[in-house]
């Protein structure tokens, strides 16, 4: 590996991924020149063929009305089934465990009703200690509406002093101290801020063994590295679909409930009638019959067009493969970070893993003795990135659109800032 220009067009050259690119509508400048794209991590780009699946859905609603629940070429009944198999394979699942539904945090406190079961003794949640706000937020609220309080039933798994990482040591201590008065394990699988991608299995093998459940938010792992959910042994993981996913703005989360859950009726859920037997469901007048898999978390019928945008994306996904997108991945954040330490570490210092099983296609890029001005320098140079409070900057080449160029073109407008 080398720090020329030359390096990177010959990778880009190499690349087995090159042509999908093409797939995507690559932001542009007021000159017309393409944008650096490294916030995929907040929201992916949009596939050029999402329009088109969308109207397919508009074109059968004004065609046939309510009858395009059955006679769209896609009919709308069924329709969140079509993404089952890709989703699955995206999250390392198996399509019994994955449904597409609601947002993200609305999930969480769905899956929460189910595996968050507190009782006198046992009652506790563990979180990171800067787990995204939202999740922070949820279990908080889940602790005070099963009437426990907020700060005393809220553990946080903190870094050490000095430090930006989590180590597992620190969480097994935080287990074998109070695992016996803790309900739920609920981490973040990528954590947002550093990019730490956690050993999910470890985790869940951990909480399992005191006694608690264990789910994930994989809102920056979803199409980012290979969660293999089913594998991992959580009792349950939520994800967002429109940051590696390229899903659109605000569009739905995805979901998985392991298996041995599949077909247990007993267990607490809150119910509508889209989880309701799929055989009975409009004769209106059948008790309540709930469907098996994660399928029977459902409450109401889906909003088609944003599926119809997530279908777009898993189409990409199923055809790219998510073990070479991992490939590229590894090796176009390997370069970023090899041009990164290039600068110097009296410059800028990098808080995400060295290690690439440790982290998915982000950086974050601690400047010293910068604020804000940086990034918004680096914005106005043509580079989108994201800005993280007190002195991060989030970057995040993501294998499906961005190239090896895209990386050395980046860092050498940072240099120039800096």
């Amino acid at each position: 590996m080398n720090l020329s220009l030359d390096y990177a067009i010959e990778m880009d050259q190499k690349d087995p991924l090159k042509s999908y690119r093409d797939l995507f509508h690559i932001p542009k400048d007021k000159f017309g020149n393409d944008l650096i794209y490294f916030c995929g991590n907040s929201l992916g780009l949009q596939p050029k063929t999402t329009k088109s699946y969308i109207e397919q859905e508009l074109k059968d609603w004004a065609e046939l009305g309510v009858e395009g629940h059955i006679e769209a070429k896609n009919p709308w009944l069924p329709y969140h089934e079509f993404l089952t198999e890709s989703m699955a394979k995206v999250v390392g699942a198996k399509p019994i465990e994955v449904v597409t539904m609601n947002t993200l945090t609305a999930n969480l406190h769905f899956m929460m009703v189910s595996f968050y079961q507190p009782n006198k003794k046992r009652y506790k949640i563990v979180i990171e200690s800067d787990a995204f706000p939202s999740d922070k937020y949820a279990v908080e609220s889940q602790l005070r509406h099963h009437g426990y309080d907020d700060k005393e039933g809220l553990i946080l798994w903190k870094p050490r002093k000095g430090e930006e990482l989590l180590r597992y040591e620190d969480l097994e201590q935080i287990m074998q101290d109070q695992g016996n008065e803790i309900a739920l394990i609920m981490i973040g699988g990528v954590n947002y801020y550093t990019g730490q991608y956690f050993d999910l299995k470890r985790i869940t093998e951990l909480g399992h063994k005191h006694g608690c459940k264990v789910g994930f938010d994989c809102a920056h792992g979803g199409g980012n590295v290979p969660l293999n959910l089913h594998n991992s042994g959580a009792d349950f993981a939520i994800w967002c679909s429109y940051k590696y996913l390229n899903s659109g703005p605000g569009s739905l989360s995805g979901c998985f409930v392991h298996e041995r859950y599949a077909y247990d009726k007993n267990l607490n859920r809150f119910t509508g009638w889209w989880s309701h037997n799929k055989e009975t469901r409009f004769n209106m007048r059948h008790d309540f019959d709930v469907l098996p898999g994660a399928e029977g978390w459902q409450l109401s019928n889906p909003p088609i067009l944003s599926l119809a945008a997530i279908r777009a994306s898993l189409d990409i996904f199923n055809e790219a493969g998510m073990d070479a997108l991992r490939d590229k991945s590894i090796k176009l954040t390997g370069y970023f970070e090899y041009l990164m330490n290039g600068l110097g570490d009296d410059v800028v210092r990098i808080i995400t893993p060295s290690n690439p099983k440790e982290r998915g296609c982000q950086l974050s890029i601690q400047v010293k003795n910068a604020n804000k001005e940086l990034h918004d320098k680096l914005t106005d140079s043509g580079v989108i990135t994201d800005w993280r409070e007190p002195d991060v900057i989030r970057c995040a080449p993501v294998p499906l659109y961005n190239t090896f160029q895209d990386v050395y073109l980046m860092v050498e407008r940072l240099k120039g800032l800096l």
